[in-house]
């Protein structure tokens, strides 16, 4: 060796001397080593096969700790009904009927600071033991107070629809996110195999804007997300057996997917996915034979379908969705969310136009089922562990969206959302808005609080509850986390 090149070997780094080690002729001694390590062997080295057994992603799970609820049940009203004309009560506003005063707002019409008041369209008396008052949309409501816990100081970044629905459902204002009932399934599985965990009932007018994203599971398995049921007697579409088909040849066809799609799951680093579709499978088959018992009201007595509004014109169908939310709820099934109002315009609680006619339409379509179920559940001993939720994606503004009528505007800045049973404490009221209504000023809550309750009250910790996804563990409350709302506990 000359001195020049031993002077260069000598000013070798040692990050070089290790790559050159490495791959070179010393690497043959490293990988005789590293073959013997499972973490660090060639992916190629190929292990001795085994088949995983298939796990029903919707199997019970036992929650993080005690819980006080076990099921769900979410009345959404789409569109966004107004606070101050429903359960939020504001006199000054009656006062201010007419006038054109600085006020901001934020609705689909942009940013505001000027705007004529609307006054509330609606009377308002006292029901219950608490003294609760609630306007003449609700009457039947009325007379549940002392079990409902009504939230007034409710707030959320959108005051635009399709974003509203997303943030009220999955906490994000992006689609691509799971959504609550999702979260719910995930972390406690279903008591009922033979029927989906999360349950959606459309109104008859059509689903709200987004459609299936508003009950997605977003990357989670496909079992998590919400499966759509009608209270009729096709409760669930193109669930029919291929014509000459029996059930016996469905189900050997079945077992013998299962067999094929197992043989790959070894193989896999994450098969979750694959062992969701064969549960999806699996439920489907059994779905078949169990969905339409579930609807099947003929065992209820005439008292109950007329405690929710059966038989009548304006009630029936929405009567039809409670009732059969009580019976998935006695069936194990874990979350069920009920819309009221579909469609565009007056076919939800989106009031641009005439509010007296757009909200008395739809509150006399729900009040009196609601009311039944709330009273059927606490008389059947379900209300204890059962979560009833009402609320909109927003509420609506104190002024007049246009220069003529009673329409209001989008108004994300305060609105009112209730809760009752699992555990909820009965004829409160928590939070306040300004005297127009239109500003949470008092005990502030975000939608992610309100989710943040509905999983403690699951017994789930909003905040450790997570799915590993993108790199991180996410979770519904984001990774900021949010607090339940100790109030109401």
């Amino acid at each position: 060796m000359t001195n020049n090149s031993a002077n260069q070997f000598c000013r070798r780094t040692r990050r070089e001397f290790l790559w050159e080690s490495g791959a070179g002729f010393g690497a043959l001694g490293l990988t005789g080593l590293f073959a013997n390590n499972s973490a660090l062997a060639n992916e190629s080295v190929e292990a001795p096969k085994t088949i995983t057994k298939f796990t029903n992603p919707m199997a019970p799970k036992k929650p993080m700790f005690p819980a006080k609820a076990k099921a769900v049940i979410f009345l959404f009203m789409y569109g966004g009904p107004s606070q101050v004309d429903t359960f939020d009560e504001k006199p000054e506003l009656a006062k201010l009927d007419g006038k054109t005063i600085e006020v901001k707002t934020f609705g689909r019409g942009g940013h505001k600071n000027q705007g004529r008041v609307v006054g509330p369209k609606f009377a308002f008396k006292n029901y219950g033991k608490c003294g609760k008052r609630v306007s003449d949309l609700f009457p039947n409501v009325g007379s549940c107070v002392d079990d409902i816990a009504f939230l007034h100081s409710m707030y959320a970044e959108s005051p635009i629809h399709g974003s509203g629905l997303l943030m009220m459902n999955s906490g994000r204002l992006l689609s691509g996110s799971p959504c609550l009932g999702s979260w719910v399934t995930y972390g406690l599985g279903s008591e009922n195999e033979n029927l989906p965990g999360f349950v959606v009932m459309l109104d008859n007018s059509g689903g709200p804007i987004n459609g299936p994203k508003n009950w997605s599971s977003g990357y989670m398995p496909a079992a998590y997300q919400g499966v759509q049921l009608r209270a009729d007697k096709t409760p669930i579409h193109d669930l029919a057996l291929p014509e000459g088909t029996t059930r016996e040849q469905q189900r050997t066809l079945l077992d013998r997917l299962k067999e094929k799609n197992e043989e790959h799951l070894a193989s896999r680093a994450d098969n979750s996915e694959l062992m969701a579709r064969i549960a999806s499978y699996e439920l489907a088959f059994k779905m078949q034979q169990h969905a339409p018992e579930a609807v099947d009201f003929s065992k209820e007595t005439e008292e109950t379908k007329a405690l929710y509004g059966i038989g009548e014109k304006q009630t029936d169908d929405f009567g039809r969705k409670c009732l059969l939310a009580r019976r998935l709820v006695e069936r194990g099934v874990r979350f069920i969310q009920v819309y009221s109002g579909g469609n565009h315009n007056d076919h939800n609680w989106d009031a641009h136009g005439d509010l007296v006619k757009n909200h008395s339409l739809h509150a006399g379509n729900t009040d009196k089922p609601i009311a039944g179920l709330l009273k059927d559940l606490k008389r059947k001993g379900l209300l204890e562990d059962t979560i009833v939720i009402w609320s909109g994606e927003f509420g609506r503004q104190p002024t007049a969206e246009y220069a003529q009528g009673t329409g209001r505007d989008h108004n994300a800045y305060g609105f009112t959302s209730w809760c009752a049973g699992g555990g909820i404490k009965g004829g409160i009221s928590v939070g306040k808005t300004d005297e127009l209504g239109n500003f949470a000023v008092e005990d502030r809550f975000h939608v992610k609080n309100l989710h943040a309750t509905v999983l403690q009250q699951m017994g789930l910790d909003p905040n450790k509850l997570s799915y590993f996804y993108g790199g991180l563990d996410q979770k519904l409350v984001g990774v900021e986390g949010a607090e339940p709302i100790k109030q109401l506990i």
